[in-house]
């Protein structure tokens, strides 16, 4: 990483920021250290705001706590650091306008101990994290019965926040919004600057946080009130990941190179690029997004909080059907704050946006009852 930064003129920083793990009873088994590679490269407009792209570095064996067997860890999880360090080495003489961060954390297999001291850390210092990707076993496009699909990756969104009080999960429980989360708007942000002929992906946004029974370097982040999703390949081989290397029954077990499609990990690293770069181009999203329910009407009214960003041309309100996965409709606005659609809340979801000057669109924000 340190050698990309060097492509910057001093405009990314590379850190190695670390702690001692003391043993926790299951799988660390004496204290060790865990140190992520951090390189953030600083935005040129809206530096306080962050985007965060994360691949883990730690591997395992068939018994977790083997620290002393042979693996190699190529598909889960050395392609989603690949995507990482590719990242950062092609956008360091780049100039986003917020700031981006590529990471490689440790400790994944353990428990999430690096990405949860990377979220603990930017939660502690009050950092504008506005979205975070882990790239987390995305090296193969080849299911376990031969079947490929290296045109799709799929995007993990967890729905109600648990980091939401218990009034606001009642208000959301009670007006629908569970399909409104802020990692679902991005995921559903991601599908719209990401699914296309330049990276050829198919992006099917997983309603669920993780895999059944599995975790992910984005459960910190989104404990730690952030929001973020997870980048999965379609149809794991789970021969190729957690198994000692071995044959058996004429059956390669374990983590190779050999399985590893390095190109569909280059059309992965296209998604999160577009993402990315899309993300940390557009404005902010909207904050503290009301519709109005004090009146019986057939019109809805929204308004929000006024906003001077640089990068602020104006506005949009999205809607769709409420059985409907993606927006539908488009209606822009000036630089406003308040709008009024003659169309019933009761009927459809809302979501207001912000677009900026040089034409990127953040991801939409869901109106509460205000």
């Amino acid at each position: 990483m340190r050698s990309f930064a060097t492509a910057s003129n001093g405009q990314m920083e590379v850190t190695v920021p670390s702690y001692v793990q003391q043993p926790d009873g299951d799988r660390i088994l004496f204290p060790v250290r865990i140190s992520d590679v951090v390189a953030t490269l600083k935005g040129s407009v809206d530096p306080g705001r962050y985007y965060v792209v994360s691949g883990h570095y730690d591997t395992r064996c068939s018994d977790p706590n083997d620290f002393e067997c042979d693996s190699p860890g190529a598909d889960d999880d050395a392609s989603g650091v690949a995507v990482s360090m590719e990242l950062a080495r092609i956008m360091a003489s780049r100039r986003p306008a917020a700031t981006i961060v590529f990471v490689a954390v440790a400790g994944e297999e353990q428990g999430l101990f690096g990405a949860q001291y990377l979220a603990q850390s930017y939660k502690n210092a009050s950092v504008n994290v506005q979205g975070m990707f882990t790239n987390d076993i995305i090296g193969s496009s080849t299911a376990d019965d031969g079947t490929k699909d290296p045109y799709t990756v799929r995007i993990f969104a967890q729905g109600n926040p648990t980091t939401d009080s218990a009034a606001r999960a009642r208000v959301r429980a009670t007006i629908g919004g569970e399909n409104d989360s802020p990692a679902r708007q991005l995921a559903r942000f991601v599908v719209g600057v990401a699914e296309n002929n330049y990276t050829q992906m198919n992006i099917p946004v997983v309603y669920r946080l993780d895999r059944f029974l599995r975790g992910g370097d984005h459960r910190p982040f989104l404990e730690a009130g952030y929001t973020a999703c997870r980048f999965t390949e379609p149809n794991e081989d789970y021969a190729h990941q957690h198994q000692d290397v071995r044959v058996e029954n004429a059956t390669q077990y374990g983590d190779l190179i050999e399985f590893v499609d390095f190109e569909y990990i280059a059309h992965v690293a296209k998604v999160n690029a577009a993402a990315l770069w899309s993300l940390a181009n557009a404005p902010e999203s909207p904050r503290k997004v009301t519709v109005n329910t004090t009146l019986l009407s057939n019109d809805s009214q929204f308004t929000w909080l006024a906003s001077n960003e640089t990068l602020l041309a104006g506005y949009e309100v999205l809607w769709r059907p409420t059985d409907a996965p993606f927006w539908t409709h488009v209606v822009p606005l000036g630089n406003v704050n308040m709008a009024t659609i003659n169309l019933s809340k009761d009927n459809v979801i809302f979501g207001i946006r912000s677009v900026g000057k040089n034409g990127y669109a953040s991801p939409a924000t869901f109106p509460f009852p205000g």
